[in-house]
């Protein structure tokens, strides 16, 4: 299942402008009619631990660190969100049900989350259950909240 942006496909990490951190997606499942919003980094830090001959490599140089970071590409290719429910569909349906499309491109992990917040709060994911998957935003706003609402 291939990612598209703006009507292309991307299938490669190249494929995005120099500086993207992340993406805000939506999943859609045709035969429910119902879509999920969520976020993906593109790459990763990692800490790895020095190995004996790095360690003495920088012997002398004040306290010595025990790790070093690397960056690595992420899983966005593969990715289907975190979604029970979404993850459990994928299992059952076929790939020609879905439709995984990227909304927005962000610089950096604050913007990545305000997009994706921005996002899910323009299309009311938690008043409308009957479209989205969403469940909640950002762990405090959930979608039973609206459960008691009351009308004036």
């Amino acid at each position: 299942m291939i990612w598209k942006y703006n009507g292309e496909e991307i299938s490669d990490i190249d494929q995005f402008p120099e500086g993207t951190f992340g993406f805000v997606y939506r999943i859609y499942h045709k035969p429910s009619g119902k879509a999920y919003i969520g976020k993906k980094v593109l790459y990763h830090s990692l800490k790895k631990k020095l190995t004996k001959k790095e360690l003495a490599e920088i012997e002398g140089q004040g306290r010595r660190p025990s790790y070093k970071l690397t960056v690595k590409e992420s899983d966005w290719k593969y990715y289907w969100g975190s979604n029970k429910t979404l993850l459990e569909l994928k299992k059952t349906s076929s790939a020609d049900d879905f439709e995984k499309t990227i909304l927005k491109l962000a610089p950096d992990k604050k913007l990545l989350t305000y997009y994706e917040t921005k996002y899910l709060f323009v299309y009311e994911v938690l008043e409308k259950p009957d479209n989205f998957y969403n469940d909640n935003i950002l762990g405090k706003f959930y979608s039973k909240d609206f459960q008691n609402e009351i009308s004036i």
